[in-house]
């Protein structure tokens, strides 16, 4: 059997120990606004913030996160959840701007067995896709190739989420 090595992936899974009993990952760097760019957050609105996947399935994985620190769904306001939602689009339009994606993944891991990595805080997965973006390595060695630079990505969606917000796609 050959290996493939990805030491990202262990800081990743370590961290899950270490977090047990410090503040909520989400709710630390929400409450950290002026350290957008090392949390990679690229837009902050009332009631969520869209911030890139550190641990990314493709290269610009969004994620839109409530404010509120809840693990349920419903607990959500309908103000919290339509600017989830108008967000999102947003984000599609963003995405759609930067890397024009074939289509896209989203919803929410909701609950440890459905696949939460942060199964305390609801947040919403957006994920590009391409035509092939899938081959061999996820397949045969449970590997994922990201292509794309996080802090350049980082960039480019501060840059377009300004101009999108000018122009009223969010609101």
């Amino acid at each position: 059997m050959k290996h493939l090595f990805s030491p990202w992936r262990s800081k990743y899974i370590a961290s899950f120990g270490e977090n047990k009993k410090k503040e909520c990952l989400f709710c630390r760097i929400s409450k950290e606004t002026n350290n957008d760019k090392q949390n990679l957050i690229v837009w902050r609105g009332k009631y969520c913030f869209v911030v890139l996947n550190r641990f990314p399935y493709n290269a610009g994985h969004l994620m839109v996160v409530p404010y509120k620190h809840t693990s349920s769904f419903c607990m959500l306001t309908d103000s919290e959840s339509s600017e989830v939602m108008r967000v999102v689009g947003g984000c599609i339009k963003a995405l759609d701007k930067i890397s024009k994606p074939h289509g896209y993944n989203f919803g929410a891991n909701i609950g440890k067995v459905a696949g939460a990595g942060i199964d305390k805080h609801i947040h919403f997965h957006l994920v590009p896709r391409w035509n092939g973006d899938t081959n061999f390595m996820p397949t045969i060695g449970d590997v994922k190739m990201v292509s794309e630079d996080i802090k350049k990505l980082h960039k480019q969606f501060k840059k377009i989420f300004n101009q999108i917000k000018k122009i009223d796609y969010f609101n």
